[in-house]
């Protein structure tokens, strides 16, 4: 938790350098910003205009929600709380309604990417504040807490929560994109762990990393042989409850600040 400065409020501490003990968070939630900003950047305009792994939302819209997630760091990591935590990286995230297009901010990404025009604005845009983001990460003490969306939780817990956030949206923006490189190993990796804590069980371990967080999230339902792997039944009845938690029917809208699982229900924080 930030220590209170002469006129009682907390502060989330900065330094010059990193913090040491806090290399290997940065070492995952960099390269995961870093992957999702170098794939966009590597998109020809055209593909811009493809559906992505989001229902409803094209890759330019993908590209368009870390813009607003970048911003979400900036005034988080400003925003410095008094309190104790609240929730950590796990129960940060929540089963909600998934959104039914009639709420105005449903439309917010389509709209604010389509008014930048050439997919170029978009993609300055986003190194620009993602670059930001990256810093201001890798320059905050993990110990201090932060206040977003009416939570307290660690700051070290609430990159963490962004690294399953980014390593998610780069599968959706890559779905009908073969071309674009997956998600790093190693954020693949900590994406599915989180994700089995989340749903208190383990993925089978002869499901690929980068399938596990796509059917934990309901984003695209198991294939025949996934689901003998998962032991959910014919009837559709599943015995394995990351599917119970995660996803319980087909891909949904994304919306912005909302940590989601496309289908009945959405992860939210």
């Amino acid at each position: 938790m930030g220590r209170a400065d002469r006129d009682g409020r907390a502060r989330i501490r900065l330094s010059a350098h990193p913090v040491p003990h806090y290399v290997a968070l940065v070492d995952l939630f960099s390269p995961a910003w870093t992957a999702l900003r170098t794939a966009a950047a590597g998109l020809p305009d055209e593909d811009f205009e493809r559906p992505s792994g989001c229902a409803g939302r094209l890759v330019r819209d993908l590209v368009c929600h870390p813009v607003i997630d970048a911003q979400d760091v900036l005034v988080t990591l400003a925003t410095p709380a008094t309190g104790e935590p609240t929730v950590d990286a796990v129960t940060y995230w929540h089963l909600v309604e998934p959104p039914t297009g009639e709420d105005p901010l449903d439309a917010l990404v389509p709209r604010l990417a389509a008014a930048y025009g050439e997919p170029r604005w978009l993609e300055f845009h986003l190194y620009d504040v993602g670059s930001a983001a990256g810093r201001a990460a890798g320059l905050a003490d993990p110990a201090a807490c932060a206040d977003t969306r009416g939570e307290v939780l660690s700051v070290r817990d609430y990159l963490s929560a962004y690294v399953v956030e980014r390593t998610l949206h780069q599968l959706d923006l890559i779905a009908h994109v073969p071309s674009a490189p997956e998600p790093p190993a190693e954020t693949l990796a900590a994406a599915r762990a989180l994700l089995e804590k989340i749903a208190g069980a383990a993925f089978p371990a002869a499901l690929p990393e980068s399938d596990a967080p796509l059917i934990g999230t309901g984003r695209r339902p198991p294939t025949g042989a996934e689901r003998d792997l998962l032991g959910i039944s014919p009837r559709g009845s599943p015995s394995f409850s990351a599917e119970q938690v995660f996803g319980r029917g087909s891909a949904a809208p994304c919306v912005p600040g909302v940590r989601h699982a496309p289908g009945e229900g959405h992860l939210m924080r």
